[in-house]
């Protein structure tokens, strides 16, 4: 009966990124929701035949059907990473659907056009998995090495997260699904235009690549030590969002949830007060 909050994880993690924020927001009244993506943990396809769609919008689309099956028309949307994005793409398209926003690292919409053009060699290193997985090489490498290739980028985004054993173990279960890899390896290669789109989502992709401002309450957050934090005022996005805004800057990695619990959970408190 509470206000509904959806929380969304990034790769490579899973649904533990909000182990700790889940209940103290259920604390405070809120009903929360924390659905793993297509591709993770317990989700499965109903026929071995239904195409592993990747477009950005997709997962939006998931999101939504989800919120319809359980009869919410407003949520909250919170996430990071892959989970930003698609809290993104509802609030900018669909935000009848959305109370607040909280999206870490700000605007991460895809512009595929925009994503041809190179970055400095040190923001290109920063993405060497996407080559890699841009790759046969890439491809074969991921689904042998699942596990040490999640627990690298682990710490190579969140340098100060000192994590132990049993809390990558706990998320890397997720890795385990069959469509893992096919989703995970399509989606980035989507991303540098090197997997077609589907035409069944050309119209919201059309949209999406006029890059849509966000209009409803919003709240970003940069982490402090993340590689992928283009500025830590978030200046770099601030255009993007048009409606009530705050940002915020965490001492802390690219997972902020999981870093910074008790931080996260009050800015989607504060978020839904905006």
């Amino acid at each position: 009966t509470g206000r509904p909050v959806i929380l969304m994880h990034g790769f490579p993690y899973d649904i533990h990124s909000f182990e700790e924020v889940a209940p103290l927001l259920a604390t405070r009244g809120y009903r929360v929701i924390v659905p793993y993506f297509r591709g993770h943990g317990s989700t499965t396809f109903r026929s071995p035949s239904t195409p592993r769609n990747v477009d950005q919008a997709v997962f939006a689309l998931d999101i939504l059907a989800l919120m319809d099956a359980l009869g919410i028309k407003r949520a909250i949307l919170a996430g990071y990473d892959w989970g930003s994005r698609t809290a993104d793409i509802i609030a900018a398209l669909w935000p009848e659907r959305v109370k607040a926003l909280v999206s870490v690292t700000g605007y991460l919409i895809t512009n595929l056009e925009a994503n041809k053009s190179p970055l400095p060699p040190a923001a290109e290193n920063a993405w060497w998995y996407q080559y890699y997985f841009a790759t046969e090489r890439g491809a074969r490498g991921f689904e042998q090495y699942y596990r040490e290739l999640g627990e690298f980028i682990w710490r190579f985004n969140s340098p100060t997260w000192k994590f132990d054993d049993r809390t990558y173990a706990r998320t890397a279960a997720a890795f385990t699904n069959p469509d893992h890899v096919p989703i995970v390896i399509g989606n980035y290669r989507w991303r540098l235009s090197l997997a077609p789109a589907e035409p069944d989502y050309a119209a919201i992709e059309s949209r999406l690549q006029k890059a849509p401002t966000i209009d409803v309450p919003t709240i970003t957050i940069d982490g402090k030590h993340d590689p992928f934090t283009p500025a830590g005022d978030g200046s770099a996005y601030r255009d993007h969002f048009t409606g009530r805004y705050r940002h915020r800057t965490f001492d802390v990695g690219h997972n902020v949830p999981q870093e910074a619990p008790r931080e996260f959970t009050q800015a989607v408190v504060d978020a839904d007060r905006l």
